[in-house]
């Protein structure tokens, strides 16, 4: 095992495995909400949610001031693109996509930026060259993505 390798430990698949349902339950909920409002409805409502959600949590826990440094300009733009994320969920799962293809294609666009980031280098992160499993892995993504698509189950 190189030095660098950290051990996997089953709570970190445990954890993963959890958010990727979670995430199919939000996606679930944005998209019933655009069917009975609007994109920008279903985008506001979780991110209006979360607000209030963190604002009673730091209320009630009131932690201490961390040091007054200014963070770097684009991690502002999570915001931005967790808003256009929910609208494009909420619009491509009532499509023909339905739930598993927009997470399908989802997950292939984040492994498709993870690889790019990771040979650039981006925020912050060391560079490193994927390797073959690396690749087979975003094939193998891509390839179910497809088959869910074109050979789903159609209503």
């Amino acid at each position: 095992m190189p030095q660098s390798a950290q051990p996997t430990h089953l709570i970190h698949f445990a954890a993963a495995f959890g958010a990727g349902g979670l995430l199919s339950l939000m996606v679930l909920f944005n998209g019933t909400l655009a069917a009975y409002g609007s994109l920008f409805f279903a985008s506001w409502v979780p991110h209006l949610t979360g607000t209030v959600a963190a604002l009673l949590l730091l209320a009630i826990m009131r932690p201490k001031r961390a040091k007054a440094a200014r963070p770097p300009l684009w991690v502002y733009l999570g915001g931005v693109s967790g808003a256009v994320t929910v609208m494009l969920t909420s619009a491509t799962l009532n499509s023909a996509l339905a739930l598993s293809g927009t997470i399908a294609l989802g997950l292939a666009g984040q492994m498709v930026f993870c690889l790019f980031a990771d040979i650039r280098g981006l925020f912050g992160l060391p560079q490193r060259t994927p390797g073959a499993r690396d690749y087979l892995a975003l094939s193998l993504i891509i390839a179910g993505s497809l088959v869910l698509i074109f050979f789903g189950s159609t209503p």
